[in-house]
């Protein structure tokens, strides 16, 4: 073949390969061909470039390349090698996207990244029928070269309906001898062993499911986006057995020391140990750490979503998304920050981490709960890492410290505080002490208990009364309520703004619930909206024995003495307040 500035030469073997050679002068080309005549008894075929510009034409399958002709000329070729994974786009197009190779990047300027092909139902090279059409048959052909062999070599474990977080769905895994799959509805990944670089088996704190990270270089494409992790979820007490499709001389000799021939145990172990025995990859998992409640990650957000921090001996690790790996090698500094959102009672109770790279490239871990300061802050020390607002370690940087260091354990949290408020906002305080100064708190027919009851239904039932109330007396005074300013005129006044002085209302048993539990349902059900999670926790409470509910009703006495101190407290101010303004 001619090509530009000189010759090509292309030798195809009966493996299905193909070696080119370029850089042969015109003069080379009859001294070749009369050469590899004599040798192999093959004529050497001569091939004409298309240089049309035309973008149709037929597709010939030859072993590994992929050629695209122009009428009897070839237009270009590729090697199926290079394809990471094919799909089908609609009914009538198929996508080849190729591997991404960014080590040659500094060298190339462009690079292949997809290639698609639009195949009519008329198309007579690949005849369709009633269940497949034209594109499906040119999709099934290239597929089997793609494998490399790969349809016929049986997978050495298979581990079906697995749920991927990243990239999303659920997918089959098949473990082969030399590289990974991933099958799913619509796309299908082959992913070489050689591009892992490590493996990662962290479990959840306090949750049914153990995350299976596996991280790659170069990363997976789906689309423009790229996936440098394979994030794996895998349900932890799920016990599974696997025999391996490997002969005893393939074991003893390519896998000694590496792999047994069948494996028994929890699904995330026997995954990742297999993984482990045909990639060569090393597996990290948990470190010394362990979280205020002898987990080993602390929940935090990242860019607006909810996930856990895992520090590791080498780096800290967020999941699920976005996957953020950072090895400690290139943490410039972190500082610790109060919490930005909310005022200042709720800042108090949690704070942020900022990780600065020596990139200049920040992380901000927000939301994390203050009792896990004292952990984290060991663990970055003896680690070695700088703490900007390390200060003293007295606790006297700039405040920042000393409110983290606090040993006040009556955290809030920001969600049960908003619906708090906007409850606030609905009703007056002077109606509120009007009730606890003439009712009875256990008189709310709604309670389970005397311990159950909760302000916010005491509330309703005393709004439910002063309603019949005034409806009952608004038609005789009707027409005195324009002229005349008696008492219910009175009510029909603006509402005094709410004091901020006065005492917090007491949180009853199952809102203390819905703080301990509400975030370890939104991390074990990232998808369920608030209103579904507020649905959970209520069917949950009821569900939940006397017995169960005891440590969330003894919180609520504790905060109901409070209250009520502070109350006889608060109104004791007010009236002498008052009566002094009246003796003036």
């Amino acid at each position: 073949m001619k090509i530009p500035k000189s010759y090509q030469l292309s030798v195809g073997t009966r493996d299905g390969l193909c070696y080119r050679f370029f850089g042969f002068r015109e003069q080379d080309v009859s001294g070749l061909t009369n050469f590899i005549q004599k040798s192999t008894g093959i004529t050497p075929e001569e091939k004409q470039l298309s240089i049309s510009g035309h973008n149709w034409g037929g597709v010939a399958i030859n072993g590994n390349m992929l050629c695209f002709n122009v009428g009897s000329k070839e237009a270009f070729e590729v090697s199926l090698a290079d394809v990471s994974q094919s799909q089908m786009q609609g009914k009538t197009d198929v996508v080849l996207e190729f591997h991404v190779d960014d080590t040659t990047g500094a060298n190339e300027k462009d690079s292949l990244m997809d290639l698609s092909f639009h195949v009519p139902t008329s198309n007579t090279q690949f005849v369709g029928d009633e269940h497949r059409t034209s594109a499906q048959m040119l999709w099934q052909a290239i597929s089997v070269q793609i494998d490399g062999g790969g349809s016929s070599e049986t997978a050495v474990a298979t581990f079906d309906g697995i749920a991927i977080l990243t990239p999303r769905g659920r997918y089959s895994v098949e473990l082969h001898q030399s590289f990974l799959r991933l099958q799913g509805q619509a796309n299908d990944f082959k992913i070489q062993y050689s591009s892992i670089l490590r493996l990662f088996v962290l479990p959840k704190s306090h949750n049914p499911h153990t995350f299976v990270v596996i991280t790659l270089d170069p990363p997976i494409r789906k689309g423009q986006t790229l996936y440098p992790h394979i994030v794996i979820q895998f349900e932890t007490e799920t016990v599974v057995e696997r025999e391996l499709t490997l002969s005893e001389e393939v074991l003893a000799e390519k896998y000694k020391d590496r792999l047994e021939s069948s494996y028994r145990g929890l699904i995330h172990e026997v995954f990742s140990m297999v993984l482990r025995g045909l990639s060569g990859a090393k597996v990290t998992r948990p470190s010394t750490f362990r979280s205020c409640q002898d987990g080993y990650a602390v929940k935090s957000s990242l860019k607006a979503e909810d996930g856990l921090l895992y520090p590791l001996e080498k780096g800290f690790f967020f999941l699920p998304k976005p996957p953020t790996l950072i090895p400690h090698e290139e943490i410039e500094y972190v500082e610790f920050e109060r919490h930005g959102a909310g005022g200042a009672s709720i800042s108090s109770h949690y704070f942020d981490l900022l990780v600065k790279l020596k990139n200049d490239q920040e992380h901000l871990f927000r939301n994390i709960q203050r009792n896990e300061y004292h952990n984290l802050f060991n663990f970055i020390s003896g680690k070695h890492i700088k703490i900007l607002n390390l200060g003293d370690g007295q606790g006297r940087a700039g405040g920042v410290t000393a409110v983290l260091q606090s040993t006040d354990d009556d955290s809030v949290d920001p969600h049960l505080e908003r619906i708090k408020n906007q409850a606030g906002n609905e009703e007056s305080d002077e109606e509120d002490e009007d009730f606890v100064a003439d009712k009875d708190d256990s008189g709310s027919p709604t309670d389970d208990s005397d311990e159950d009851g909760s302000d916010a239904s005491l509330t309703g039932g005393e709004k439910e009364s002063s309603k019949k109330e005034a409806s009952s007396s608004k038609p005789p005074v009707k027409k005195k309520q324009k002229s005349v300013p008696d008492e219910g005129s009175q009510k029909k006044k603006p509402k005094k703004k709410k004091d901020p002085n006065a005492p917090k209302r007491a949180i009853a048993p199952f809102m203390y619930f819905s703080k301990a539990e509400r975030a370890n349902i939104k991390s074990s059900n990232p998808e369920l909206a608030t209103t579904e999670i507020a649905k959970k926790l209520g069917e949950r409470w009821q569900k939940m024995s006397a017995e169960e509910r005891q440590p969330y009703i003894e919180q609520s006495q504790v905060d109901k003495q409070r209250y009520a101190e502070e109350s006889a407290a608060y109104r004791g101010a007010t009236t002498q307040q008052g009566s002094g303004d009246g003796s003036e």
